[in-house]
């Protein structure tokens, strides 16, 4: 059903995995017990994908085991702002933004589905003369995302990546071998963007093994490899659990519309959702008091508080007041002289809280605007 959706975004250079290669894959994968699990696509297009392979992976955990209880996070990364809004309705998370611009925690995720822009990024190297773009100059993105990518996984962590034959070159075969165990790679069965699948689990990196090498050296040449079986016969690549206690999935900047969703998500969190249940006090009437206060009486009213608003006098004078305390320090010097006839002095430094009117008239004569203190 996701993968349908796809061929409705089929532009700007995507290359969207097409619904017999998922098939295939998600039959390769399988989730370590019931825990939580965290998957990526870092380049998710409209999240079918992705979408695809945790519905697929919670099926099989329920056909094995009907009350096993697990959970999987599905994260996602897209460039173009449409594809990425229809992707937040397919996953659980989804960052409209350049990858680069993308924090995440490395080896958080457990699945990673890697199916990256092809073709060469923009070199800053480049001569403003270049007529051309030389392979030199500039990488290939397929590179740039498995690089910058392979961090992020766990140990053990599943990679299912996806990427056309010949743009398989010494230095991801190198990394591969060098940070990756358990090295599969088929020809995808769909030839129209002349794709290959390499399927892996991540290892502490190491020698790069010669086997591995040689195995996708001969994927390059796209002769004589393996297509994607139909059915998967051998032990699956199992997914590992989720063991991090905290997670960090954000982008360095958000647009405006990205704001407003995330505000829509959390109102019940923010502070505006309880406005009048934090501010109410216009709805409580202070009381006068039963007697005559006290200076020190007064003193803790006015720095609560209480003693502030409109006011009208016996003479017909209105005030705003607003009443508050200062504390002020009263200094005692004391000269002693002991039996010896040795002098002595000392400073005592008393904190005193005094209390302040200050009002503003607002009776409306000459009077009006000037600032008073109340006696």
């Amino acid at each position: 059903m996701f993968a349908r959706l796809a061929h409705n975004f089929i532009k700007n250079g995507y290359y969207p995995t097409d619904e017999v290669t998922m098939q295939r894959i998600v039959q390769m994968l399988r989730c370590a017990g019931t825990a939580s699990h965290r998957m990526l696509d870092p380049c998710c297009g409209e999240g079918a994908a992705l979408a695809d392979v945790r519905h697929s992976l919670l099926e099989a955990a329920a056909a094995q085991d009907p009350g096993a209880k697990i959970a999987i996070e599905a994260l996602g990364i897209e460039f173009d702002q449409e594809r990425a809004w229809h992707a937040k309705q397919c996953l659980d998370r989804v960052i409209h933004a350049d990858f680069h611009d993308v924090v995440v925690k490395p080896r958080s995720i457990g699945l990673l589905f890697l199916n990256p822009p092809y073709g060469f990024g923009v070199s800053d190297k480049a001569s403003a003369n270049a007529r051309t773009v030389d392979a030199e100059k500039a990488e290939r993105l397929e590179r740039t995302f498995l690089f910058k990518c392979t961090p992020l996984l766990a140990q053990h962590g599943v990679l299912v990546f996806l990427l056309p034959h010949y743009a398989l070159d010494e230095d991801m075969r190198a990394h591969l071998a060098r940070n990756y165990q358990n090295v599969q790679a088929f020809m995808a069965p769909e030839q129209r963007f002349r794709q290959c699948v390499i399927v892996a689990a991540r290892r502490k990196s190491g020698n790069a093994s010669k086997q591995v090498m040689e195995m996708l050296a001969q994927v390059q040449t796209g002769e004589g490899v393996q297509e994607l079986p139909e059915e998967w016969v051998s032990e699956p690549y199992v997914v590992p659990a989720v063991v991090d206690g905290e997670f960090n999935f954000h982008a360095v900047r958000i647009d405006a519309p990205q704001l407003g969703d995330e505000l829509d998500r959390y109102r019940q969190h923010l502070l505006w959702e309880g406005f009048d249940a934090h501010f109410h006090r216009a709805s409580y009437v202070c009381r006068p008091t039963l007697r005559e206060m006290t200076p020190w009486h007064l003193a803790l009213s006015l720095a609560a508080g209480q003693v502030t608003g409109h006011f009208r006098s016996v003479q017909g004078r209105e005030f705003l007041l607003k009443g508050d305390t200062f504390k002020h320090k009263q200094r005692t010097v004391t000269s002693e002289v002991n039996e010896k006839g040795e002098a002595s002095q000392v400073i005592t430094m008393l904190d005193r809280f005094v209390p302040v009117i200050n009002a503003i008239e607002f009776t409306p004569d000459h009077r009006l605007g000037q600032i008073v203190k109340v006696a």
